[in-house]
């Protein structure tokens, strides 16, 4: 048996035939009347075949509101422990670390506690390390007037600009009124206007 290959029809209705003429079939209109066949002349290629470009950056330009949060699938793949980064790796191994060490620590200490010998506790009270953040106040106190004299500096300029004549913004003027606020703190901290440190009394 010969197979027979149907014609095959383009978006614009065109079949080509066997022998490879182009037409576009004869079909029956809604008030019953009958259209004729339509021979198509060889090469042409109606608007509704011909293939339109796409480009891929501008068809991503178009579709950028559709498409979601950037990088919001890539977090979701994150998510798996057992595709997470190497640095996400090592974290948790110190996490985990940490813990046993404390664990070991806190066993430690029970122990400790049951096998009391007053000699030996004696030396682990001087033994203690003093914690890290031991604050020095004159430290402080001289940091804090820092801080205070360069404000007071800046807003002395902005005076000097306002005395020469030129216009200030609302927030240097801001700055101007409180010189003797500055002056007053710098006072409690032990120093006078100038900066410099007032002799104990």
């Amino acid at each position: 048996m010969p197979s027979v290959e149907t014609p095959s029809i383009s978006k614009a209705g065109i079949t080509t035939s066997a022998s490879g003429e182009r037409h576009i079939p004869s079909s029956v209109r809604p008030d019953g009347s009958l259209r004729k066949e339509i021979r198509v002349r060889p090469g042409y290629r109606p608007p509704e075949d011909v293939e339109v470009y796409k480009n891929r950056t501008a068809e991503g330009f178009r579709n950028r509101g559709k498409a979601g949060v950037p990088g919001a699938d890539g977090l979701k793949s994150e998510e798996d422990p057992s595709k997470s980064s190497p640095a996400a790796n090592k974290n948790a191994k110190r996490r985990e670390a940490r813990k046993k060490a404390a664990a070991a620590a806190g066993d430690g200490k029970d122990e400790d506690k049951d096998n009391v010998n007053p000699v030996q506790s004696k030396g682990k009270e001087t033994a203690k390390p003093e914690p890290e953040n031991v604050v020095d106040p004159e430290a402080e106190k001289d940091k804090d007037a820092k801080k205070l004299m360069k404000k007071l500096r800046q807003a002395r300029d902005l005076k000097d600009k306002k005395d020469k004549g030129d216009k200030l913004l609302p927030e240097q003027f801001e700055k101007v009124i409180k010189i003797n606020e500055l002056i007053r703190q710098l006072e409690t901290l032990g120093f006078d206007s100038q900066g410099e440190k007032k002799p104990e009394t």
